[in-house]
This record gives C-alpha cells, structure tokens and sequence, in this order.
C-alpha cells in the first residue's frame, strides 16, 4: 500500500490508503488575510503564533506555512519570501510537534524552507510545468521529501479531467526520472469551484479514484475550492470532504477550526474503518458536547487530547534531520 511518511523533529504522520485522513491546516496563508500580510511585512507574527496553536489543537495533523505575501515596501518575492519562510518555519516549529507542509510558487523559498525544517516536511508543490518540474524536483531529491504535483502545466489549468490526469502521470513519470519514488507524490488533481462547473465534484470524485488505481499515488486538494463564491460554503465543505474520503482522497488542505467540516472527517474516518472502535469519533462527540454547552472548539479539542484521545498521528523515534539524498 502505498504511504508517504511526514516527520517533525518528535513525530511521524503517515499519508495513505489504509491511514486516517489526513488533515493539513491551511489557515497560515496571508493570501486573501490583508491584516495578516500587513502584520507579516511589519515582522508581527502573533497571528501566525496563534493560528498554529489553534490548529494542531483542532485537530490538524500537519501545517500547511506559506509566505505568500507581496510587500509594499518590496513587490518581489524573490527577495521577500525566502527569509520569510525560513523565519515561518524556524517559529512554527518551535511552537507545535506536527510536521510541515512548506508552501510557495518561489523555489528559492521552498529551499529556504527545507534548509530551516527539521524532519520530513511535504514540500508544496510542483506542477507538470517544464521549468517548475526542473527546479523542484531537484530540490524534491536532494532533501529526500515527498512533494505534492498539481495538476496544471504550460497550458494551464485544464477543465477536461483526462487532461489532469495526464498532467499526473506525466509528473509521476518525470519524478521516477529523478529517483523520486511514487509514494513521495501527493497529487492535488485540481478542484474546481461547482458554483463555476456543475460536475466539479463528479470529475474530481472520478479522478482521485484513477489516481489511485491507475498511478497508485496519495491524493490531496485545497478542499474550500469546492464551494467558493457560494453561500453557506462550510456546509458543502463537510458534504465534499466525506464524498472525496470515500472516492479514495487521503488528505487535503482545509480548515481544522471549523468544527462542521472536523465533524464531517472524523465520521468519515469511522465508515471508511480507519479508527479502530470509533475511538477517535467517541472521543470527538466529547468535544462537540463541550461546545454544545458553550466550550470554544479549540479549547474543547485540547482537553480531550490531554484526557488521552490523541490527535491521530504516530510518535516515533525518527528525531533529528532527515537524511539528505547524494
């Protein structure tokens, strides 16, 4: 079967077909966040303190950091991102035990990223574009760490599902080139807003199920592009996530605060039969009933884990760097 092995310094999380869903929180993002670029540029990073905190103790098993910000003072991230990331990772690290999902459109931020991690980070992402692919696949292979391949190339973003999957394929291929395993690709077929494509979630459903039968390779998505631009998107947040659980999806970058959508996961995980005698939902149900009577989720979810309900990842003895590929 296949598994893609994440680390931080004192724990494992394994991303698989036989594994609990993994949950990436993705709110460490200052694109669309105006207060959080604002506070990044200005070296302000008690949001991002926060937002780590808040998230590993919701329940995400891995966190998703992108520096993404244009700053006023310099437009070009080229210069700006990579001390930032660097910066991002070094403080979050230091806050949580998850292991990271490094994430940026600037190369030289990923390397900075994957200079500063300790672990296993999943590096996000390359794309079946010809010079993304020769400048981050390389990196994918010196680090010896598993990256996710989204779906688009030189063409763009197609909206013929069979176009996706080849642009999958083709990556998969052109990693193998590079010795880079399958496992350590987690292919992010593209989710389209269905406000926009009426069969978005059909594609993405039938994709992921090809995906995994025909390349056998881990899955992932940004899961809120689903319902974007929609009313009530947390709604159709928690109906995509269990169809796409159930299609083959094993895991996606998402909201862990929002305890609709954790709801939606942990149920899923206990149909699918990847929580051995539902004791992650029982414990979970304890953290609803909390908020029920007026506990904030986060606080609700840190007392459960600390009265021994876990979070679903694995402690391991893996500490210390990862090993660097010759």
């Amino acid at each position: 079967m296949t598994r893609t092995v994440l680390e931080s310094k004192t724990k494992t999380v394994v991303i698989g077909f036989d594994e609990p869903f993994c949950v990436i929180g993705e709110r460490i993002n200052p694109t669309g966040r105006k207060k959080l670029a604002a506070e990044l540029e200005a070296g302000d990073f008690s949001t991002v303190e926060r937002d780590a905190l808040e998230q590993v103790a919701c329940g995400a098993m891995v966190l998703d950091v992108n520096a993404g910000v244009v700053y006023n003072s310099n437009p070009d991230p080229n210069q700006t991102e990579p001390p930032l990331m660097r910066g991002m990772i070094e403080l979050v690290q230091g806050l949580v035990d998850v292991p990271l999902c490094i994430d940026s459109s600037v190369p030289d931020a990923l390397e900075a990223g994957l200079e500063a991690a300790e672990g296993r980070p999943l590096l996000n992402s390359v794309t079946g574009e010809e010079e993304r692919l020769e400048r981050v696949l390389p990196l994918v292979r010196k680090y010896n760490v598993p990256v996710v391949a989204i779906s688009n190339d030189d063409t763009g973003i197609s909206e013929d599902p069979d176009i996706r999957f080849e642009v999958a394929r083709k990556i998969v291929e052109r990693a193998a080139d590079f010795g880079i395993p399958a496992h350590d690709i987690v292919v992010d077929p593209l989710v389209m807003p269905v406000g926009a494509m009426a069969s978005a979630g059909q594609q993405v459903f039938a994709l992921v199920r090809r995906l995994r039968e025909e390349l056998g390779v881990n899955t992932t998505c940004g899961a809120s592009n689903i319902s974007f631009g929609l009313p009530h998107r947390h709604g159709i947040n928690a109906a995509f996530l269990p169809m796409a659980i159930g299609a083959g999806m094993t895991s996606a970058i998402m909201n862990p605060v929002r305890p609709v959508e954790m709801e939606a996961v942990r149920a899923a995980n206990f149909l699918m039969n990847h929580d051995a005698n539902g004791a992650q939902w029982i414990n979970f149900a304890r953290v609803l009933d909390a908020v029920a009577e007026g506990a904030g989720f986060a606080e609700a979810s840190k007392a459960a884990t600390a009265a021994g309900g876990g979070r679903g990842g694995r402690s391991g003895g893996r500490a210390g760097r990862r090993r660097r590929s010759a």
